[in-house]
């Protein structure tokens, strides 16, 4: 009878009571283009692709989701203007709305991306629904400066560590960023190691975005992506580009938007022989073609917990030069996918690019290379570790019932 069951509930396209695709998952995420958004919101499309429904809160639409797919809900968090806040209350609003969604969707657990203020606010989520017997796993994955910047500053550091311990299952996304968790903070639970991940399907068949509007043909094209914020050492990037164009005619493309904005600005004032040679093109929806014509992608970071921008200029074949902070030599490997030096070691990256951009087997070899790599790090290498981690967690959390 039980086969007969399964039989009629496959030909009606109708779930079986016991498949893991009835999972109903919250997705807790900030909705702007980081890479703890983007990672969030790929993972959550992806999951809702499979079949399983995916319910985002957040305090706008994220950046990136495709709200089509019927699987896919999106709960924007209200947050009441009232005078007697110099602050409005984004926490409390933001627990009261998981709660709501939780009870009103019979979600089956959750997963915050950032501890502050995801994982905090879906704790205290958690408590109100414990107090109605409704009570889900919450899974909790650290993505980089809420570990090594926001979260070690005094006034999150406790709130940080109390609500990590409080959550089911903890992943943070680089072996270096698990290390720095261990580090910083008393941690009493287990971490589990998931890598953020790229859709190399994304990367073929683009739409052919001219390169001759950046460069000529006997110019070659380096790129920074990033947020623009100090940790990204923006004027070593800068420094880079005006040592290899002394040497190698090219042109510098700097994708986004952030504080240091000026600083380049303020570069380009004190170099105005590069003014034609620096095309700032902030923030492209075309990113991927952008980064298919590059040949080289620039990566000074101080900081990194894992370095998806690498991946991603990996996954459009084209090799990194990048600092040996975090995460990255993870991603990056040295003399294969590109090169790597010490932070704030300007003449070695600048070497490393010439060396590159003067020799075109090398440049072709890297680039095949680096597309190899990116290929490990597919999704579907990497979303079936979160489902596999998403199973786990709710047996164990209803064995401790």
């Amino acid at each position: 009878m039980k086969t007969l069951k399964l039989e009629v509930e496959l030909k009606n396209n109708i779930k079986p009571e016991n498949s893991t695709l009835s999972m109903k998952i919250g997705i807790l995420c900030y909705p702007t283009y980081g890479g703890s958004g983007i990672v969030a919101t790929e993972l959550g499309m992806s999951l809702a692709k499979k079949g399983y429904e995916v319910h985002f809160i957040s305090s706008e639409l994220p950046a990136r989701l495709d709200m089509t797919n019927p699987n896919i809900f999106f709960h924007k968090v209200n947050v009441q203007t009232y005078p007697l806040f110099k602050h409005q209350p984004f926490d409390i609003a933001l627990s009261s709305t998981i709660y709501q969604v939780v009870k009103l969707y019979k979600l089956d657990i959750l997963h915050a991306h950032y501890a502050i203020p995801y994982a905090y606010a879906a704790f205290f989520a958690k408590q109100m629904l414990k107090e109605e017997n409704a009570d889900i796993p919450l899974v909790t994955t650290l993505h980089g400066t809420d570990i090594t910047l926001v979260g070690q500053h005094p006034s999150y550091k406790h709130a940080v560590e109390f609500s990590i311990n409080h959550s089911d299952t903890i992943t943070t996304v680089s072996e270096s960023l698990k290390n720095d968790t261990l580090k910083f903070f008393q941690i009493t639970k287990d971490i589990q190691v998931i890598t953020n991940f790229i859709d190399n399907t994304e990367f073929t068949n683009l739409a052919n975005c001219e390169r001759y509007q950046f460069a000529t043909p006997d110019e070659k094209i380096l790129i920074h992506v990033s947020n623009l914020r100090p940790v990204k050492r923006v004027n070593d990037v800068l420094e880079i580009f005006n040592k290899v164009e002394k040497s190698v005619k090219s042109k510098l493309l700097i994708l986004g938007d952030g504080p240091d904005l000026e600083v380049i600005n303020d570069f380009i004032h004190h170099n105005p022989h590069l003014i034609n040679k620096i095309k700032l093109l902030g923030k492209v929806d075309n990113l991927y073609q952008v980064l298919k014509f590059a040949d080289v992608f620039l990566l000074p970071s101080e900081q990194e917990s894992f370095g998806l921008a690498a991946l991603e200029a990996m996954a459009a074949e084209t090799p990194v030069i990048s600092s040996n902070a975090g995460g990255i030599p993870e991603v990056n490997t040295q003399g294969e996918t590109g090169f790597l030096a010490e932070v704030g070691n300007v003449e070695a990256m600048a070497s490393y690019a010439i060396k590159l951009l003067t020799d075109e087997g090398l440049l072709q070899e890297m680039k095949q290379k680096a597309k190899a790599r990116a290929m490990e790090f597919d999704l579907v290498n990497i979303l079936p570790l979160y489902e596999k981690m998403y199973e786990g967690t709710i047996k164990n959390f209803q064995n401790k019932k």
